[in-house]
Formats: structure tokens, sequence, C-alpha cells
């Protein structure tokens, strides 16, 4: 196998303008639409979670997978990996494993839930893998580009195993899977196998829900299938989790080398948020139109946590309930129906932020006052009845005795 050849095989890297042209996904959009019939526009409101507006995040994604791509591709068909390949063939067979080729390369990409890593990830190998599968002729060889798995539930290492065999088996159109199934093989066997299918057939090997080790009980025999494979497949392996998956990563040192890579957390009230904010409401699918202001762009930002995911839906479940309602303005009042109803189970997640007031007014003494005044230890409503008797400020009063902080929602 001629690495140079698999390399030219790769589209070229682009980046710019360019690489953000074909990163975005705008869906198509008439004002036409507002006047359907009320179920098709409930229908064609769906069109909301395909919009993609790429961010720094996707471009450094991108670039992360290209590279990683790359260096596994250059990887194969060198002497280093027909070494492998004998080693990888007695882990099968004499069930002795020696890493030779490495996997130095591999990386995770850590993220909370629903900022949009799972489609950043898609967006790019889409247009990584121009081509579905790399064919070369001389030896004739069938190369997937890049195989998206998820960590099982539970962790198991076989079930993890037999779905790389399977999903493989679906490209390659190969039988290693049924095979595997019926000589009935133990892990330490389809470990060598899997190794050898990746070193053969695989350039990028994502697994996706990687957290799903942190909690379950075989989640750190994973973690060590994990490492082996990396070692005796040599091929570029992507760890895709939540943050809930860095004390994973970081629990071995011979785990978190390998898995060095990218972090993010929720998306600032920024440049960005607000042209995502704007972008969606251009979508509207209700029979008023709505301008979008800073104080939605605000109120949005409170209430999602920064989190696109959640923006999507809200505006997205805000129509919804306009047009089924009658209301047909995608307004502030939509928007907090949305949230109150919809969104329930995010309420203990997602707080709206309280802006305080800060007041530089000093707590007067009572003795410094020329008027009587109730005595310190007076309760709430005698300071209401005297504010109502001599039309006072109860704010402005009750600063007098105690710390007040007003507080904006």
């Amino acid at each position: 196998m001629n690495d140079i050849n698999l390399v030219e095989k790769m589209p070229e890297m682009l980046s710019g303008k360019e690489l953000y042209d074909r990163l975005t996904d705008l869906p198509e959009y008439s004002e036409e639409v507002r006047r359907k019939s009320q179920t098709e526009r409930l229908i064609a409101l769906s069109t909301l979670y395909d919009i993609y507006l790429p961010s720094e995040m996707s471009v450094e994604i991108y670039s992360k997978l290209y590279l990683a791509l790359l260096r596994s591709l250059q990887k194969k068909g060198t002497r280093a990996a027909v070494q492998q390949s004998y080693q990888n063939h007695n882990m099968i067979i004499q069930k002795e494993s020696r890493g030779i080729i490495g996997g130095s390369d591999s990386f995770s990409i850590v993220g909370c839930s629903g900022i949009g890593k799972s489609s950043a990830i898609n967006r790019a190998i889409s247009i990584i893998t121009k081509n579905r599968m790399i064919e070369i002729e001389k030896p004739v060889t069938r190369i997937i580009p890049c195989l998206i798995v998820q960590c099982p539930w539970d962790a198991s290492v076989k079930s993890m195993l037999l779905e790389i065999l399977r999903k493989s088996d679906e490209l390659l159109e190969t039988d290693y899977y049924s095979n595997a199934l019926k000589v009935r093989a133990t892990t330490d066997v389809l470990i060598g196998v899997v190794a050898q299918v990746a070193l053969q057939h695989i350039g990028l090997l994502i697994i996706d829900e990687i957290q799903n080790c942190v909690t379950a009980k075989g989640g750190k025999g994973l973690v060590s299938m994990l490492t082996q494979l990396i070692n005796s497949s040599g091929i570029s392996i992507g760890l895709i989790g939540t943050p809930d998956t860095l004390s994973l990563l970081e629990s071995a040192f011979q785990l978190a080398r390998r898995s060095l890579g990218l972090q993010y957390n929720a998306l600032n009230n920024d440049e960005y948020f607000m042209g995502f904010c704007r972008l969606l409401f251009q979508y509207q699918y209700v029979q008023k139109d709505m301008e979008i202001t800073p104080q939605i762009v605000n109120w949005l930002y409170e209430h999602s946590g920064g989190v696109t995911s959640v923006v999507v839906s809200l505006i997205h479940d805000a129509q919804e309930l306009a047009i089924l309602t009658g209301h047909e303005t995608l307004d502030i009042s939509m928007l907090n129906q949305a949230y109150d109803k919809r969104m329930q189970l995010l309420h203990d997640y997602i707080r709206p932020a309280a802006t305080i007031k800060k007041t530089t007014k000093r707590k007067k003494n009572v003795m410094e006052e020329s008027i009587k005044l109730p005595t310190s230890d007076c309760s709430i409503s005698e300071l209401v009845q005297k504010a109502k008797d001599e039309c006072l400020d109860i704010v402005a009063l009750f600063r007098e005795y105690f710390v007040v902080e007003e507080i904006t929602i």
C-alpha cells in the first residue's frame, strides 16, 4: 500500500471564508410559507433544527479531524504498520500483544451537552470525507475515512468491539462481525481483530458519548481496552464526551497523554450568539413579523445558558405555541410560555441570571433623622404604615434600616 496515494485521495484542506461557507447549512426559506395553513406551517417549522452556523469551535474541530485523518493515512503501508499487522495476528492466535506503531495522535473533544459538538463533527466529516470510501487498486484496498460509533451505555468492552466490527462490515461489505459471533470470540481475540481491521481499513475512529464510562461498572475496563487499541491499531481515535469525561481521561497518565484535545463550554453572550439568534429569527412561520431586539437576545441567553440547542428549542416551541393559540407573533410572551411549559425539566439547570443594582447610598442612623421614626427593632408592617401615612418611598425607607438590594430579572 502506498501512503502517498492515500494522502492524495484526501480533499484539499480548507480555511477562511471558503471553509466557513462549506460548514454553513442554511435551509431554504420563503415568506410565502407564513400565509399557508396552520398544518403546513407547523410541519415547515422543523426546518429550524436543520440550521447550522459555524463557530470558532467548528473550525477547530474541522482542523483537528483533518490532521488526525492525515496522520493515520500516512502510517498505513509503512514498515511499522506491516510489523504491527504481524503483532495483531499474534494477538489473535497467541494472545500476545505489543504495540509498535503507537497512537499518540489520538485526541478528545470535550464540551457540555447541547453546544453543537456532534453537529460540528458531522459537518466536518462530510467535508473531509468527500468520497465515502477510499479505494486503492494496487493492492486492492478499501479504507473507511471516518467511522463513528457510540460508547455502550454500560461501557461493555465486548459490545464496543462488536459495534466497531458491525459498522465496518456495513461499509466494507465484509463478514468480521458475523464471523466473530460464530466462533464466540473472546474479548482478547476481538481486540486483535478490531486492531487489525482498524490498521488496514479505518482512517479515523470517533467514539461518541464516552462519558458513559464514568458511571458504568465496566468503565475502567473499557478505558484500558481503548489504550490497548490505540497502541495496536496506529490510527487516530477521537473520544467525544461531556465535561464528566475529564475525570476519566485524567485518571491514568497513559490515557491522558493520548487524549489531549479540545474543550468547550457554553457560549458567551457575544457577537456570535447575537448573530445566531438573529439568524433563527429570520425563520419565522407565524403570520405577524417580529424584529429581534437586544432585549430578546439577552432574554434568550439568560434562559438558555448559552446552549445553542436550547435556543433553537425555545424559538421553535414559542412559534409552535403562537401558531396553535392563534397569537401568531414570536414575542417575549410566547418565549416565556415556551420556557415555562416546554422547558420545565431544564429549569434546575438553567436559571435566568439576576442583575444586582448597586447603590452607594449609606444607611442612615436613626439618631440623624430630624423626624421621629420607629426604633430599629420595629416591624416591617410599621415601616409600611409610616410610608403610607407620610407618603414616603417604601424602598428608600427600608434602606434606612435594612440592607436592600434591587434585582432586575
